[in-house]
Order: C-alpha cells, then sequence, then structure tokens
C-alpha cells in the first residue's frame, strides 16, 4: 500500500455503553503534540446514525484525517472511513466488520473459553452492561471508582447499532491501524487479532482492559500518531 499523506487532524470515535469523555486522556496528549483533535459524541440508537454523526464532524476537517475507533466505534469508522479526508483508520481494541457483517455477527460465535460480556437481555430496544460487573468485565485496569462511575453512567445501546450491517468497509481501501488489548473481557484477544489480520492492520499488542482507551491514553495516541504520520507498516 502506498504512503498516505501526513495528518494532523484525528477524530475520536467512542463505544457502547459509554460516551466521548473517556478520549479525554488521549484527546489532550493529541493536542499538545499539535493535533486539532474532535470527539464524536455518536448517539449509539442505530449504526447508520452514529455513522451520519461522524461524517459531520469529518465535513468540519480542513484536511487529511485519522479517524479513530474503540470498540463499537470501530464499525462505526468502518463505514465512516469512506469519507474523503479520511487517510487512516485505528481500531482500539474495536470491531472491524466486513461487508454484510454487524457487531452481532461478529460476537455471535465467539472463541473457545473467551469471557462472556455480561449484557442483559434488551430493556425496550437498549442494552446495558450489568452495573455490578461492569467494572471486571469493561474496565478492569482503571480506578475502581472511575470504573464505577462509567457502570453509574451507562449510555443506552440501541438494538439498531449492534445489528445493522456494514455496506463498504473503509479497511478494504485504506490503512489500518489495530491496537490489541491482551486482557480484553469484552471483545477476546483472538477475535482482535483475526479482525486486525483480515484488515491487513498494522498492529500492536498491550496489557490492558477493554478501556484501554482511557487506562493507557499514552499508547493510544502514540499509535495514532504512527497512523497520522503517514506510515504504513
Amino acid at each position: 500500500m502506498s504512503a498516505t499523506p501526513e495528518a494532523r487532524n484525528v477524530v475520536l470515535v467512542h463505544g457502547g455503553f459509554v460516551d466521548g469523555s473517556g478520549w479525554r486522556g488521549v484527546y489532550e496528549l493529541l493536542r499538545a503534540d499539535g493535533y486539532a483533535v474532535s470527539v464524536v459524541q455518536n448517539p449509539t440508537l442505530s449504526l447508520a446514525g452514529d455513522v451520519a454523526a461522524t461524517k459531520l464532524v469529518l465535513d468540519a476537517q480542513d484536511g487529511p484525517t485519522v479517524l479513530v475507533g474503540h470498540s463499537y466505534g470501530g464499525a462505526v469508522i468502518s463505514e465512516a472511513g469512506n469519507h474523503e479526508n479520511v487517510t487512516a483508520l485505528v481500531y482500539v481494541a474495536a470491531f472491524a466488520p466486513d461487508k454484510g457483517e454487524s457487531v452481532n455477527t461478529l460476537i455471535a460465535d465467539p472463541p473457545p473459553g473467551a469471557a462472556v460480556p455480561p449484557i442483559l437481555p434488551p430493556n425496550e430496544g437498549f442494552l446495558f452492561l450489568d452495573r455490578e460487573k461492569f467494572a471486571a468485565a469493561f474496565a478492569g485496569d482503571l480506578p475502581a471508582d472511575e470504573a464505577q462511575f462509567l457502570a453509574d453512567s451507562q449510555v443506552p445501546w440501541g438494538l439498531d447499532a449492534v445489528g445493522e450491517a456494514i455496506v463498504n468497509p473503509a479497511w478494504r481501501t485504506k490503512p489500518s491501524f489495530y491496537l490489541v488489548t491482551t486482557d480484553d473481557r469484552m471483545i477476546p484477544p483472538p477475535a482482535q487479532r483475526a479482525m486486525a489480520e483480515r484488515a491487513g492492520a498494522t498492529v500492536t499488542e498491550t496489557g490492558g482492559s477493554h478501556a484501554v482507551y482511557a487506562s493507557k491514553p499514552g499508547e493510544v495516541a502514540a499509535l495514532v500518531k504512527k497512523a497520522a504520520s503517514g506510515a504504513t507498516a
């Protein structure tokens, strides 16, 4: 794959159950290094709606942009990443669906022995994680009070967001980078590696929970800067 233009813009997309505030550490590190950083507050009601919200932010960028997604945000950036301003994709412990796949299809057949996320049965068309099990499953390496706050401030995750399929995966035509979290109890590490390999992504691995975007902002920011540099390996 040929070299891509250097990017000075970064757009961050959060995943399910949380909002964009978890990107604060990554945001501050990138801003300190001179990047223009925007955080998408996707409603997580439907994939189409979240892609539309992300494209609104991408429209506002003034040039080459790195698009970053955590968890379900990876599905969002896989579709929204076709935007002309996007030069590279960064997946942070994220889903990277192919055409016709959704988060539902990707979690339907977990690897043997993988942890099962404590997702409660749908309530009025929305999903939540069990608050008592949230910290262990999602945020095992965050301070207990921060993990509790995330558990108690969950954003309802719409069934349409989980079930809608990707139409045109941007990773098929644009460079991608993937941060695998080896202690993840939401998306099994073997599944992360398989999606990264399929996408032809440049892979970095780190010990960390699913909340690595908040617990290890320095490592996330470093991978974003690698993607922004136009590097492809």
